[in-house]
């Protein structure tokens, strides 16, 4: 390309380009047409001059764009766990508190159930399993009574954990360029699979003061493509439990904005955590107050065993008759093409035998309020959680990344803030050991000391 044929906004770029080569590692540029290509490293940029937007895609051409968006998403999450890992082998730890593995060994009664159900007892013990009739409608039992609705057998898909329930929810409703507002901080794998289900993540922060559902920052980020509000209650990482006026101004306000934007709004309710709650707090489920609800359950997180996929994808029964029927005929399709998501047949079997299987609750209050007496005396602010097994706080110097590794030379190790998006905070996973926690007390102590003053 000569420069009397060069555009004003080819030039314009080209000076900027030149202007940054000393912080920029660039190989190459190449002019072609009113596009511009620059190649940066491994990603390539492109600069149209006509519509004058800068976009991105990935020089490995061989591979899916919304791949390359998922793992962008995940990159923080996949940094830490990289870090976390080196970091492990040279300093081992005292006290772990960063995912909510186990650290004692399982519950007998869990152990019982697979070795009780791992043995074969016919023919096709092990053959294909999809929604099977008997789990199904031991699960709509199960859920009418706990939850307050009238759950039918075909209400429920059997899924690999909640994960694989959030994966069939979005392959169910969602079209390539739809949004999902999801609450920050939040859940980090809503937003690589999002980005897998080509749509895109909304971030909608929670009430700063108390993690509260912020109803004028949802209806702000409500637009036409919006077409799934997750709400995650008892909420990851905080812990709070939105009550049932919270729900039904929620369900107000999506009903209202539904209407406005000529299409409906779902909720998809995230409840893994729904049975792990403290004092006597009660718990009400979305779909209790808004019929366009789609509820998540795990049993990873009350068996303590998030190894065994086990989960499922609830239909709320007061969705409309012909809205339910479709998402009911839809179930198997859906499963089917996300990978025969299915329990593994032992779990499916040993269902009705881990539905009342508990961990300790009593033992996780114990230690929540073992450590928010202790922090809060060395002057971290915490928040104090209605349930899940966490504590959420504030990184003494507002900076999660210096505290967590403040800690980890120490032996102890948290989970920094800068995993959710929110680079002032941290959490803590109280699946750790009583023994544990009394271990990390100095380290908590001797890191506020330093940070504080």
């Amino acid at each position: 390309m000569d420069a009397g044929s060069e555009t004003i906004m080819e030039f314009v770029f080209r000076h900027w380009l030149q202007s940054r080569t000393s912080q920029i590692a660039k190989k190459a540029a190449k002019y072609c047409g009113s596009v511009i290509y620059i190649l940066f490293d491994t990603t390539v940029f492109l600069l149209c001059s006509q519509c004058r937007h800068l976009s991105r895609e990935s020089s490995m051409s061989m591979t899916a764009r919304r791949a390359n968006t998922a793992a962008h998403s995940i990159q923080k999450v996949e940094a830490f766990f990289t870090t976390y890992n080196a970091a492990v082998k040279e300093t081992p730890a005292v006290a772990d508190f960063t995912f909510g593995n186990p650290h004692e060994m399982p519950l007998p009664s869990v152990v019982d159930a697979l070795k009780t159900h791992a043995e074969p007892q016919s023919v096709d013990w092990f053959a294909y399993k999809t929604n099977e009739a008997d789990p199904c409608a031991f699960l709509a039992d199960a859920l009418s009574e706990e939850l307050g609705l009238p759950f039918e057998a075909e209400d429920i898909a059997l899924t690999k954990g909640a994960f694989g329930a959030i994966k069939m929810c979005f392959t169910m409703l969602l079209e390539p360029g739809d949004e999902c507002i999801v609450p920050l901080p939040g859940w980090f794998c809503y937003g690589p699979m999002l980005a897998a289900a080509d749509a895109k993540e909304v971030q909608v922060p929670l009430d700063p003061d108390n993690f509260d559902l912020d109803l004028e920052a949802i209806a702000s980020a409500i637009t036409s493509r919006t077409k799934i509000v997750v709400v995650n209650t008892p909420h990851n990482p905080t812990g709070r439990i939105y009550s049932r006026s919270d729900l039904q101004q929620l369900a107000d306000l999506l009903e209202a904005k539904s209407a406005e934007i000529g299409h409906r709004i779902w909720i998809l309710s995230d409840e893994p955590y729904r049975r792990i709650r403290f004092d006597g707090i009660g718990f009400t489920t979305p779909a209790a107050v808004y019929p366009h609800t789609l509820i998540d359950y795990s049993y990873g997180k009350i068996l303590l065993a998030p190894g065994l996929r086990l989960g499922y994808l609830a239909i709320s029964p007061t969705l409309p008759a012909a809205e339910r029927k479709e998402l009911q005929t839809l179930r198997f399709a859906v499963q089917m093409a996300d990978g025969w998501n299915v329990p593994d047949a032992p779990l499916i079997y040993a269902l009705p035998d881990l539905e009342n299987v508990s961990i300790d609750i009593a033992a996780l209050a114990r230690r929540r309020e073992r450590m928010l007496g202790a922090l809060g005396q060395w002057g971290y602010r915490m928040t104090r959680p209605e349930g899940t097994f966490y504590l959420w706080g504030r990184a003494p110097s507002g900076d999660s990344d210096a505290f967590a590794e403040c800690l980890q030379k120490q032996g102890v190790y948290v989970m920094p803030g800068t995993v959710f998006d929110r680079p002032t905070d941290f959490r803590i996973c109280l699946t750790a050991t009583d023994e544990m926690i009394e271990n990390a007390m100095p380290a908590f102590q001797a890191t506020a000391n330093q940070m504080l003053k």
